[in-house]
Order: structure tokens, then C-alpha cells, then sequence
């Protein structure tokens, strides 16, 4: 059984010639780079999530090693809460970075899926044995009970659809910054810093199980990499204009990074 369900309809998709089509005959592509936008969208030629600039500079950055420790310690949970087999989700998964580095190191069938069409296509130019595909985190076209492990970092939580998806007893990470995460970034930006509140999201169902704190400190060396990395926060979006200008003037970047990693667990029914 393909775990892929249609947008459309909510039928099981099947494989056809570079296309996934289900049996009401709703049928969709398979870009050249191996992934399919499952996204229902308004109008042609919508354009959701980040762009191509935004996408790459993430790629670029990760690709450097520095949140390293964060994907050791998802690969981590993903081994102690999932076995040889079961299907791995990543929710929002970007440009991939995360699911090709538990794919080296994991024998998992992996799925990833994110609302940008310029992050999936670099997360299937991976070509790292995954199927991504383009959707909403609101609406996952996947079965019922499909997924035994997923992982969900720094995006909206979607108790409900996360429910949905994974299996009796299945388990799904999210990550929320630590209290000093990225203070020394902050520093820069704003002339009163603030830390991190590290509010969990509200859960009614599933029920939290396990709490991995992840601290490691970051040293950028060139523009580049500081730039890439201020993009990749929500403090590109709300920074004033002296924050601005004091970061493009900064050859080197000494910052904490703080993760913390909550363990989610759908009850045994």
C-alpha cells in the first residue's frame, strides 16, 4: 500500500509513468528532480514558502555542518523510537537536510514533505532514497495510522493532523529554541535581547513523554555564513533598521544555539 493519499479525493495514489494518479483519475506529475506537488493550490502559478535564494542559502548553510548536533540528536530519537522498516515522516522538512543524514544512518522508509516547492526540489536533488513531496502541514495527504516516527522542527503544530497520521504508539519530535538560542544573533540585532520563553506547544492528545535539551555554540567566519543564517530565523522578518546595518557589517558571529527536542506519543487505542 502506498502511504500516499490524493489531495482531491483522499484515494490511495498509485504509481504510473513519472506520475501518481488515484482511481477517480486525479492525477499529478513527477518533477524531473523525483519529487510531486501535492499542494491544491489557488491559481496558477502560486508561489508559497520560502524562494529560491531563501532555499539555497538554508541548503548552503546546513550543508556546513553547523546544526550537526541537532540532527544527531534527532537521528537519536528516531532510533530509539522507531525499528529497521518503519516508515519516518519529516514535517516541514526544508531543503532535506535532516532526512539525508538519518537516511545514512538509518534503515527507515523516509518520507518528507514541505509547503515550498523550491525546498523540496534541493531536498529531492538529495537523491537520498526519501520521496518528498510538496504539501500542507494542515492537511498531509498520507493514510491514516501510516507514519511511526516523525520529526518537526521549528514549524506550526498540528496536533490534530499529527494524530491522524501516525500509528497506536507512534511518536513525532518537535523542536522549539532553548532559552539562550541564538543570544549572541540577538545581541546584534536588537539594543534590548531578549531570551526565549520555551513555551511547548498545546497538546489535548498526545502525550508528551521525553524532553532532550541540544547546546552547542556556533562560530561563523564569514558574511556569507552570518547572512544565511539570519535568514534562516524569524528575526528576518522584524529586525529594525540599526539591527540591519550593525549585522552587515560583521566579519565573524560567536552565538549560542540551544534546541530542545519534545518527544510526543500517540496513546496505544
Amino acid at each position: 500500500m502506498n502511504i500516499l493519499k490524493c489531495p482531491v479525493c483522499g484515494k490511495e495514489l498509485q504509481n504510473g509513468q513519472r506520475r501518481l494518479f488515484c482511481e477517480n483519475s486525479h492525477s499529478f506529475d513527477t518533477a524531473k528532480e523525483g519529487y510531486v506537488n501535492l499542494l491544491l493550490s489557488g491559481k496558477p502559478g502560486d508561489s508559497k514558502g520560502d524562494n529560491k535564494e531563501m532555499a539555497r542559502s538554508r541548503h548552503d548553510f546546513l550543508n556546513k555542518g553547523f546544526y550537526s548536533p541537532l540532527a544527531q540528536a534527532v537521528c537519536d530519537c528516531a532510533e530509539k523510537y522507531s525499528a529497521d522498516g518503519d516508515t519516518v515522516l519529516d514535517i516541514c522538512c526544508g531543503e532535506g537536510y535532516y532526512t539525508e543524514y538519518l537516511t545514512k544512518r538509518l534503515k527507515r522508509s523516509f518520507f518528507g514533505f514541505d509547503i515550498s516547492k523550491n525546498m523540496v526540489r534541493l531536498a529531492a536533488k538529495r537523491k537520498c532514497g526519501a520521496d518528498f513531496f510538496v504539501a500542507n502541514i494542515a492537511s498531509i495527504p498520507l493514510a491514516d495510522k501510516s507514519v511511526n516516527f516523525a520529526f518537526h522542527l521549528f514549524a506550526p503544530f498540528h496536533e490534530d493532523e499529527f494524530s491522524r497520521v501516525l500509528t497506536n504508539n507512534g511518536a513525532v519530535i518537535t523542536a522549539i529554541p532553548g532559552k539562550n538560542h541564538l543570544y549572541g544573533l540577538k545581541n546584534v540585532l536588537y539594543s534590548k535581547p531578549y531570551y526565549n520563553d520555551e513555551k511547548p506547544p498545546n497538546t489535548s492528545f498526545l502525550q508528551l513523554t521525553d524532553t532532550i535539551r541540544v547546546k552547542s555554540e556556533l562560530r561563523l567566519c564569514s558574511p556569507e555564513d552570518i547572512n544565511a543564517l539570519f535568514r534562516m530565523t524569524p528575526y528576518y522578518y522584524h529586525t529594525p533598521a540599526d539591527g540591519m546595518k550593525k549585522l552587515e557589517t560583521l566579519e565573524t558571529l560567536k552565538t549560542e544555539t540551544e534546541f530542545i527536542l519534545l518527544i510526543y506519543k500517540k496513546p496505544r487505542l
